[in-house]
């Protein structure tokens, strides 16, 4: 009994004191950030930036960039925001935007929006909102700061070609709704089109319905469009997977840092199989949950791709609400395709390589989100440009109907 009670509270010991080594280094980090913290405020010379709370902030999101590209701390606006996108609805302005040359700049506004009637045009440059600069902030800071609750205006200044002085707009935000499933249409007498511009939680019940609405329509083959979608939520890559794969096959499979990890994400298909000729496109901008659904379409024979070798983004973030509404969004694991190939840093490889600049791919996306100018001179006097032809899905629709000829040319 004794032996018994000697041994058990070694083994305590033991492992309070394994514990402790790991506790001692975090107390020394610790102490070494609350040691460099106080020689900052006691000495940095503008007393007003160097609040503890903000200065622990920005410690918290350098800490997470400095470990990839998409690890980040986010405080609440931001993580407002990603929970917005998620569920693709959002109080904003209705613009197209990205990061270019160190500005953010719109790349069209989306028809019918606040947007669009106050005048906001393609190629306005982002200078300020409600009269902060936005000099050196993110595109996530950026649109955190453009969007709000509807009803309430906005104050936008923008720098805009051949103007000498910044334009200044004031818009009224609206509830924005953005479609994950976009462009649904028969390009063909029996060729259906779609684009998905974003994989979020509504993304798999609007493929099914748009699917759906083009097969009454006639439609016998697809052409799905997945260029420049950044990506989006994993599980919706299973699901708008899932009616190409038969139940319980297994569309894609994730590893992360241990061996009991791995996760396997088969088919659950309760809907009907779709066994269709596919084609899709992809560019250099379709990354993460498109490169999931190329990938896994491509590795099983299941479409034939057309386009560019996409991004290459092939790990898995996992988002984790914290206190104070902030959260992390943390790389947590690899994905892989079923069989066991991964596209990270190199992307997936298109079965067509049809280049296209960058500047025609922009055109071409601008093209496809304004169906509602269709006459050319009038959509050359509103954006810029006249229309082009989308040669990547030239050779798409020339593959389906079995005109290999002009996919070769």
């Amino acid at each position: 009994m004794i032996v018994g009670s000697l041994l058990a509270m070694g083994l305590l010991y033991f492992a309070e004191t394994v514990g402790l080594i790991g506790d001692r280094e975090a107390a020394r980090s610790a102490d070494y950030y609350q040691e460099v913290l106080e020689l900052v405020q006691e000495r940095y010379v503008e007393p007003d930036k160097v609040e503890t709370e903000e200065l622990t902030r920005e410690a918290l999101k350098g800490m997470l960039r400095s470990l990839d590209p998409y690890s980040d701390f986010m405080r609440a606006p931001d993580y407002d925001s990603l929970q917005e996108d998620i569920d693709s609805k959002f109080g904003g302005i209705g613009v197209q935007i990205e990061f270019r040359d160190g500005y953010v700049v719109v790349i069209a506004p989306m028809a019918g929006t606040p947007g669009e009637a106050a005048g906001i045009l393609r190629g306005d440059r982002v200078l300020a909102v409600d009269g902060e600069s936005m000099e050196g902030f993110s595109i996530n800071q950026v649109v955190s700061r453009l969007r709000g609750d509807p009803g309430e205006s906005v104050d936008i200044s923008l720098d805009r070609a051949g103007q000498d002085e910044p334009v200044e707009v004031t818009v009224v935000r609206e509830a924005i709704k953005v479609d994950s499933v976009t462009n649904v249409e028969m390009i063909e007498a029996t060729i259906g089109f779609l684009r998905i511009a974003q994989f979020s939680e509504p993304t798999a019940r609007e493929l099914k319905a748009a699917v759906n609405d083009l097969q009454v329509q006639g439609m016998t083959s697809l052409v799905i469009d997945v260029r420049n979608n950044p990506g989006g939520l994993l599980s919706a890559a299973k699901e708008v997977l899932e009616p190409f794969f038969a139940e319980g096959e297994l569309m894609v499979y994730t590893e992360g840092r241990n061996p009991d990890d791995r996760r396997e994400y088969r088919s659950g298909n309760d809907y009907g199989l779709w066994e269709f000729p596919l084609v899709v496109l992809i560019n250099n901008g379709s990354a993460s949950a498109s490169e999931i659904l190329a990938g896994a379409l491509k590795d099983t024979g299941k479409a034939w791709i057309v386009g560019e070798t996409s991004y290459g983004k092939g790990s898995v973030q996992s988002v984790i609400g914290l206190r104070n509404g902030e959260g992390l969004r943390l790389t947590t694991g690899r994905y892989f395709t079923p069989s066991g190939v991964t596209v990270n840093e190199v992307g997936v490889t298109p079965d067509l390589e049809i280049i296209m600049t960058p500047e025609d791919d922009l055109n071409v996306a601008l093209q496809r989100n304004r169906p509602d100018i269709s006459d050319p001179a009038a959509f050359e006097e509103r954006f810029g440009f006249a229309p082009i032809e989308d040669v990547q899905l030239l050779a798409a629709v020339a593959h389906l109907r079995g005109d290999e000829e002009l996919v070769e040319e």
